[in-house]
């Protein structure tokens, strides 16, 4: 993304529209901090929360300039968790998604990145965090089966499955697993980023989607999917049949959009099965302050 455009998306994004000014200083800020000072940085974000950026990592740095990258979200995230509950994140990344969960609401945590390096770099914000006893980390990919899979490595946020007729420079192989087989306990909420490989990761996750203490699902539909032949019609067909509606969500009037299909405005929708329960979460949350603004 060239500077003028991601300084449109900066000054666009909703948490900046009142202090515009603001957001252009935190990306000067960092964009000159981090090539006076090269490395990582550790960044103190919600409710006492860190993470470590470096150049490069679009989602944190967007953390940085936004509050919240990924901002209905992560907002609804931290809208509806709670310290009791367990939350699922596939294709964690960084971890960006877990640390909010886990470290800034204290709910405890799966968290699974195939790729090894990025997998580092989840576990130093995991042990930044001391959410060692809280959050189970694990170094694969999730799919329907076990095994293994080649996957791409170069591709930092957009890492993913290599399709059949794909080619890509710099393979890997990753192991894969099935939620059902390691997480046995029932999550209340499960964020899903992996690339268009949702189809297979759902199939191998049938046990935990139909236990009614899942609540909601947080997942990326952005078409990727084509990649290797899937429907993202089929995803919405299968979700409905564990009784999952699709919602949009708007964080500061704390109001839940019933979609027809996916979220189009947005990369990621959100399943909602219990909306009672998931509506009285977010009205009875607490009020989380965000580069000065409370939502």
């Amino acid at each position: 993304m060239s500077i003028a455009n991601t300084l449109l998306h900066l000054i666009n994004h909703p948490l900046n529209k009142s202090n515009k000014f603001a957001a252009i200083a935190r990306f000067l800020k960092w964009q000159v901090g981090s090539r006076l000072v090269p490395g990582e940085v550790i960044y103190q974000w919600i409710n006492d929360s860190k993470i470590v950026s470096r150049t490069g990592e679009t989602g944190v740095t967007g953390n940085i300039y936004c509050g919240l990258h990924e901002f209905p979200d992560m907002a609804f995230l931290l809208h509806v968790l709670r310290r009791e509950d367990l939350f699922v994140d596939i294709g964690a990344n960084v971890g960006s998604y877990t640390i909010l969960a886990s470290a800034a609401i204290g709910a405890k945590g799966y968290c699974f990145e195939p790729v090894p390096s990025t997998y580092s770099r989840l576990m130093t914000n995991i042990r930044l965090n001391n959410l060692g006893e809280s959050v189970t980390s694990l170094n694969v990919a999730l799919g329907n089966a076990k095994g293994e899979i080649l996957f791409s490595s170069d591709q930092n946020s957009m890492n993913h499955v290599i399709a059949d007729n794909e080619v890509a420079a710099n393979k890997i192989t990753v192991n894969v697993s099935t939620l059902d087989e390691e997480v046995k306990d029932t999550p209340f909420l499960i964020k899903m980023d992996v690339e268009g490989y949702e189809t297979p990761a759902l199939e191998g996750a049938k046990k935990t989607l139909a236990n009614e203490e899942l609540c909601a699902v947080i997942m990326e539909l952005n078409g990727a999917g084509n990649r290797y032949g899937y429907d993202e019609d089929k995803i919405l067909s299968m979700m409905s049949g564990f009784g999952f509606k699709t919602y949009s969500y708007n964080p500061f009037e704390r109001q839940l959009t019933r979609l027809e299909g996916k979220n189009i405005t947005e990369g990621n929708t959100i399943f909602i099965r219990n909306l009672e329960r998931i509506s009285e979460r977010i009205k009875s949350a607490p009020k989380i302050d965000v580069h000065g603004a409370s939502i």
